[in-house]
């Protein structure tokens, strides 16, 4: 096990160059070093925000659909949850696979099989019977799964390739996506749904759309092929289980993603069940997801100033603090404020933590594959977190459980998130970290 000797703290005017150091991941003569941006830099970003579109913002609008099962199709909220957290496991962990693929230079290769399979899946969720379980689950949670899984991580670590010190902005950029897509599907297949176009062509409609833009996402993204190269060797992920900064930074994202995603697939359900209006608990999930906007943004700005942990440190206190808050969200007034400040900070977590994983690579070169084993590891922890969710609502909904459980898990994570900035307060010498 590694040794962290304690270190005296550097003083004011050393703060900047520390700052600096805990933006970037440390180097060495062997790192390659190359100018940031470009138009291949800002083409790989946008096609990243595309992506993040197809892929987390969708995702994102999984809660229309945990309602459409629900209450028009009588799957109960475990089922349906399975269905939703399936696909995000396997977004997330399939970056175990992929962002070493990317490491070995097979990023174009891996992002096409990847949205191929994405997209036909999603054409096949239309075609689906919503009355047969299995049709569901293969189709959106096994098939987009993979997919998505197949674009995901490549499309986040790619972009550090092509970044340095404005890394933490451009991640917030990118992660726009989560939030764009976030906002206008799920106002897209509620309408849908309920008006004269149905769950069928609803579905069909929005397959098109991602079709159009991962077609655009293939064509913007690419990697450096002086970082990325089949001629490097494999990384070794045993090593990583030696930097304990990673590991509890990777623990804290496994409890906190338990809990992180209750709200999108929840309220609204959760506001339809408390007598809310219909009509505004159907843009409840795009409120979230919409306030998310600003949360990828804003906190990123704070990073160079404070440090990438004390930023995702106190989006986490916020979040475990909001998810409390719902005990008290019972009309249209606290829901809205509720939605408004949890997609802020949950928002601001999710890029942040990326981030966070990112800045402990050694070098460029790393990043893929410390990226998809962080995320296979935490992804655990959000594929059986909103199951339990529904198993704890069962067919009465007794929220205060579900409540609780999600909102001390978000409290490990953040004990976690805290311990990790520990260690790297030590081998950084530097509060701001």
């Amino acid at each position: 096990m590694p040794n962290d000797h304690e270190v005296p703290l550097a003083p004011q005017k050393e703060q900047q160059d520390s700052l600096e150091e805990n933006i970037l991941p440390s180097t060495d003569s062997s790192t390659v070093q190359f100018k940031e941006g470009g138009v291949r830099g800002w083409s790989t970003a946008l096609g990243g925000c595309f992506v993040l579109i197809c892929t987390v913002g969708y995702a994102n609008a999984y809660g229309v659909y945990q309602d459409e099962y629900v209450r028009l199709h009588g799957v109960s909220a475990s089922r349906a949850s399975w269905i939703g957290s399936v696909q995000l496991f396997f977004m997330i962990a399939g970056g175990l696979g992929s962002g070493m693929l990317l490491d070995m230079g097979y990023f174009r290769h891996t992002v096409m099989v990847g949205s191929l399979l994405y997209t036909f899946s999603l054409f096949m969720v239309s075609l689906a019977h919503p009355e047969k379980y299995y049709q569901i689950f293969l189709s959106q949670g096994l098939g987009m799964g993979i997919g998505s899984g197949l674009i995901y991580v490549p499309t986040m670590a790619v972009q550090s390739h092509h970044w340095t010190t404005r890394r933490p902005v451009i991640m917030g950029l990118v992660f726009l996506g989560n939030s764009i897509g976030g906002v206008i599907f799920p106002i897209m297949l509620n309408k849908l749904f309920n008006g004269s176009a149905g769950f069928a062509w609803g579905v069909r409609a929005s397959a098109f759309i991602v079709l159009g833009l991962l077609l655009l996402a293939n064509i913007l993204m690419s990697p450096r092929k002086a970082i990325t190269s089949s001629e490097k060797p494999k990384p070794n992920l045993a090593s990583y289980f030696t930097d304990w900064p990673y590991i509890f930074t990777i623990a804290g994202a496994f409890f906190v993603l338990f809990g992180l995603f209750f709200p999108y697939f929840y309220l609204q359900l959760f506001s339809v069940l408390h007598g809310l209006d219909e009509t505004f608990a159907f843009y409840t999930v795009a409120i979230i997801n919409a306030a998310a906007l600003p949360g990828r943004i804003i906190p990123g700005l704070f990073v160079k100033r404070f440090g990438i942990f004390n930023v995702l440190a106190f989006c986490s206190i916020a979040d475990f603090a909001l998810m409390f808050a719902m005990f008290g969200t019972t009309s249209v007034a606290s829901v809205t404020v509720f939605a408004i400040l949890y997609g802020f900070f949950s928002g601001g977590f999710f890029t942040l933590i990326t981030v966070a994983v990112a800045t402990l690579a050694r070098e460029p070169s790393e990043a893929g594959s410390r990226l998809g084993l962080a995320y296979f590891l935490a992804s655990i922890g959000l594929l059986v977190g909103n199951p339990i969710d529904g198993a704890l609502l069962g067919s009465t909904f007794p929220w205060s459980r579900a409540i609780t459980f999600s909102g001390v898990m978000s409290v490990a994570g953040t004990i976690c998130v805290l311990i990790a900035r520990h260690f790297v307060v030590k081998r950084k010498g530097t509060h701001f970290v």
